[in-house]
């Protein structure tokens, strides 16, 4: 087992009235999801909308996350694109700025085949001393890596871990750490016995989330309440209801980056509307 916990929040990137990277922003809400039952968190992925960073970017709020971490909480780095040079490169650096574990997506829109996407893990792998986690997302990369393939990358030396994005898949793989790659399929990871999840609703949720950790008994049952949180905050592309939710929250995380656009006046309502639901709305900050 990797030791990076069960509940790693992928956390937003706030912004500012300007567009760019609100750190103080960022820190305050670190503290807070590590006080409401968060283990860690991978920083700079697609929640943090890695896509629209730049590198400077990247690596400054992975520094910063290091820098100020809570105790005892871990680190991922957000390090995958499809270009490997570009991967190694950000994998290099996140691992010299002290960064646990990297989480590297599957290349995107070039579409490698089998041989390339073992090439492309074997370099990523070998720019670090820290595990790597394998993330298969196929809705958004158009590549999916099945059992068998990671099951094979698992034999890489390095590579500890996988996020599962593709629930039809959602099974162990021997040398692998398990997590889940969606909110949804977290219970059935753990069922699994699988390390934990890479998850969103962990924002604003998280203390339940890590209930489903804690007290198994009660798991399916914690999994039903939170159904409606999971299904509202993917309305859309995600991360546009989260930082919805955050903001109605006092969070003060900011708006998005085109493409990506902020919350329509109908997601905000259904946003707030779950959030009144679990009654979370009473206990934002002023």
């Amino acid at each position: 087992m990797l030791g990076l916990g069960s509940v790693l929040t992928a956390i937003v990137t706030p912004f500012d009235e300007r567009g760019m990277v609100n750190e103080e922003s960022f820190v305050a809400l670190m503290r807070h999801l590590a006080e409401n039952g968060s283990d860690g968190f991978v920083v700079a992925g697609t929640t943090g909308e890695a896509s629209t960073l730049t590198d400077e970017e990247q690596l400054g709020l992975i520094g910063l996350a290091v820098a100020e971490r809570p105790a005892g909480k871990t680190i991922v780095a957000g390090t995958g694109t499809n270009d490997t040079r570009h991967a190694v490169f950000l994998t290099e650096r996140a691992t010299e700025l002290g960064a646990d574990a990297m989480l590297s997506v599957t290349p995107y829109y070039n579409k490698p085949s089998r041989l390339g996407l073992k090439r492309h893990y074997e370099a990523v792998a070998r720019a670090t001393d820290k595990p790597t986690i394998l993330y298969n997302i196929p809705g958004r990369t158009a590549t999916n890596m099945p059992p068998d393939l990671l099951a094979e990358l698992a034999q890489i030396d390095g590579i500890g871990g996988v996020k599962q994005a593709n629930a039809d898949e959602l099974e162990p793989i021997e040398g692998l750490d398990l997590y889940a790659g969606d909110d949804a399929t977290f219970a059935r990871t753990l069922d699994l016995g699988g390390a934990g999840g890479i998850l969103v609703a962990s924002h604003i949720v998280g203390s339940e989330m890590r209930r489903m950790v804690d007290e198994p008994e009660r798991r399916a049952e914690i999994d039903a309440s939170l159904r409606d949180v999971f299904r509202t905050l993917f309305l859309t592309s995600n991360p546009t209801c989260t930082k919805a939710a955050l903001n109605l929250l006092g969070h003060g995380v900011g708006g998005l980056r085109l493409p990506l656009v902020e919350a329509t006046p109908e997601e905000s309502e259904a946003v707030r509307a779950m959030l009144a639901r679990h009654g979370l709305l009473a206990g934002a900050p002023a």
